[in-house]
């Protein structure tokens, strides 16, 4: 199937992807030590410790929240700015173990009050400003949350892969994970 032939924004759809992703998370990860979960890709990168804690950090302050104020009767749609470093001070002292169950909770609440919203298809065009690209719909909104969940799976993929890079030898030829 080309992306041509995909169907349309669906909100069941999105929750689908949202509600699996602590769970992606737990089983990929949950079970590791740290050589896998506490490197990065070098200066400036994440390791898979941080993504899961910028998770958190997102669904405890930054989803939710915005699809509540483009909800709102409010004439005031403009989003608090999202901090993507918050995670490094909120995570210290927890372990993996212990973030994945955080995130698991959170993400729990946030698919129950999501859920109970009673969101129109005329909802999925209202808008709030972010504070980088403006207007933006509760469409865009939502499927960025699920994409921004995939871009993160591939991400811990990716510099868990690069770990062993040095190590594939010649077949880093043919491993695109290796070559991003």
């Amino acid at each position: 199937m080309t992306v041509e032939n995909m169907s349309s924004f669906s909100l069941d759809k999105t929750l689908e992807i949202l509600r699996q992703t602590p769970a992606t998370l737990l089983h990929l990860t949950g079970g590791l030590s740290d050589f896998w979960v506490t490197r990065n890709e070098g200066p400036d990168t994440w390791s898979v410790y941080d993504v899961v804690g910028h998770l958190i950090h997102g669904d405890k302050t930054d989803w939710l929240p915005r699809v509540h104020t483009i909800l709102s009767a409010s004439p005031e749609k403009q989003f608090v700015p999202f901090d993507r470093f918050a995670q490094f001070e909120a995570s210290k002292g927890k372990t993996l173990r212990e973030l994945l169950q955080e995130f698991q909770a959170v993400r729990q609440q946030n698919l129950t009050q999501l859920r109970a919203l009673p969101i129109t298809p005329g909802d999925l065009d209202k808008t709030g400003i972010h504070p980088t690209f403006g207007p933006v719909t509760l469409r865009q909104l939502l499927s960025t949350w699920a994409v921004h969940d995939l871009d993160h799976i591939a991400q811990i993929a990716r510099v868990m892969a690069k770990q062993y890079q040095a190590e594939t030898g010649p077949w880093i030829a043919f491993l695109k994970v290796l070559n991003s």
